[in-house]
């Protein structure tokens, strides 16, 4: 079985491949699906929200640091802002599980690609096409459609806190999408100590129980942990939006397993705003993939064409060569002929 290192170094491997974007697609897919248990997990745990985001994220810190041994902490803008962000992140949505739904906590973070959008021209120099804007619309519409039932049941402070989430959420993948030629791994990191820190006092005088942290140990390690290892890796080869609308899996899992453990139950018009939202991932994933194969062809050609060019230039010079080697050879030839004595015919 391969080290923790060892795992990492593989997944940096991925820079040298012919289409990093494709495997990163599929890495995404991975973080959604491992992020999706984050609500049925917080809730299943009787304790301080506070002190929930902070165990799991102290034992996520421990699962990064293990993995990438020698963190880089350079201290840029970017790393400490994401890491802010990602303590944001975080936090207010273990708190908002708690105020209120796990549907509605999910959905209002995903307003997060409204601010990629609004942010991501200035930030990232990312500017959203007409295209990106009608599949935040879709998504939006789709993830309304798929907790209308909940939405009118949360209470005002838990539904101020998810959507503060959601801003939080969409400023850490802008700070990680500016670190992709670098290593935005150290930034969740340093998110996760930060949030261990912070949450100290919460967890003082009170214990969740073996359970409570048996079930922390699962959503430290496989909800937080090796998600954003997968995640971290993604987002150097796929844009903030991609990511975003890929994550979208997981507000349409989050509260499935939510109601296979507690029974929160989704509605009819959530079945159909799940179909809405995969509809709209699957097909703008598909058409950027085409548009990414169909460049790169072009890209190929090109440089085929431009190596072509080349060769008949180089080529050019000798050919060039041999026609005055043929006129100095005629030349020598013609002036033999005239310096030549006669000979007697034989």
């Amino acid at each position: 079985m391969m080290s923790g290192n060892e795992q990492m170094l593989d997944l940096r491997q991925i820079d040298n491949l012919n289409n990093p974007h494709r495997v990163s697609v599929c890495l995404m897919i991975a973080t959604a699906l491992l992020w999706s248990l984050g609500g049925v997990l917080i809730k299943s745990v009787e304790w301080n929200p506070m002190a929930i985001s902070g165990a799991r994220s102290g034992i996520a810190a421990i699962v990064l640091l293990v993995a990438v041994r020698r963190p880089k902490f350079t201290w840029s803008f970017p790393q400490v802002g994401g890491a802010i962000a990602y303590v944001g992140t975080v936090s207010l949505f273990a708190i908002a599980n708690k105020l209120t739904t796990a549907a509605n906590a999910i959905l209002l973070q995903y307003t997060s690609p409204i601010w990629i959008a609004l942010l991501g021209a200035a930030f990232l120099g990312e500017r959203a096409a007409w295209a990106d804007w009608l599949a935040i619309t879709t998504v939006m519409v789709g993830m309304a459609l798929f907790f209308a039932d909940d939405l009118t049941q949360a209470s005002f402070l838990g539904t101020i806190i998810a959507i503060a989430s959601g801003f939080c959420f969409g400023c850490l993948t802008l700070f990680l999408r500016k670190q992709k030629d670098g290593s935005p791994l150290e930034t969740v990191i340093l998110g996760n100590i930060l949030t261990a820190l912070i949450s100290v006092p919460f967890m003082l005088g009170s214990s969740p129980g073996s359970r409570g942290w048996l079930l922390l140990a699962v959503t430290g390690i496989f909800q937080l942990g090796l998600p954003y290892l997968l995640y971290t890796t993604a987002i150097k080869h796929i844009t903030a939006l991609d990511a975003i609308l890929l994550a979208t899996i997981e507000p349409i899992l989050n509260p499935v397993w939510v109601l296979l453990a507690i029974g929160e139950k989704p509605g009819a018009w959530a079945l159909v705003g799940g179909a809405v939202v995969l509809l709209s991932v699957t097909v703008r994933s598909a058409v950027t993939a085409i548009g990414s194969d169909s460049a790169s062809a072009r890209s190929t050609v090109a440089v085929i064409d431009n190596d072509s060019i080349s060769v008949r230039s180089a080529m050019a010079p000798i050919g060039s060569d041999s026609v005055s080697v043929r006129n100095t050879v005629e030349a020598i030839g013609n002036n033999n002929e005239q310096d030549r004595p006669d000979c007697p015919d034989s």
